[in-house]
């Protein structure tokens, strides 16, 4: 991982946390993998999955009983990232609070990184 010794590779909100742990004893998950992926129109996007098995390659980050898993592929962009979950009248979903993004595209889905 690309990390600091003793420093998590993300963080949760409290509500984020809350949600995640809701969305694992739902259906018995083991946690969320995030990643990233090429696509969108800035160039990259985030993914979220189900998780049943823990694959012994990913960054595991726990807190308050939620767990998610950090693809291997996506651990040096994702390092220092906030993850949030917000509710408005209009939807609800997870935010990501990246200090490594250098663009986004206007519609929050679509992000950029450094050389890329």
């Amino acid at each position: 991982m690309f990390g600091i010794p003793g420093k998590q590779a993300v963080t949760m909100t409290d509500k984020a946390a809350k949600q995640i742990s809701k969305l694992m004893a739902k259906d018995g998950h083991k946690g969320l993998r995030i990643g990233v992926k090429k696509g969108g129109c800035a160039g990259m996007e985030y993914t979220m999955d189900y998780v049943t098995e823990v694959d012994p390659n990913d960054e595991v980050v726990e807190q308050e009983g939620a767990r998610i898993m950090i693809a291997p592929m996506a651990q040096m962009f994702l390092f220092g990232t906030e993850i949030d979950y917000q509710t408005s009248l209009l939807e609800s979903g997870f935010r990501f609070s990246n200090p490594n993004v250098t663009e986004a595209c206007g519609c929050g889905e679509s992000i950029k990184f450094e050389g890329m």
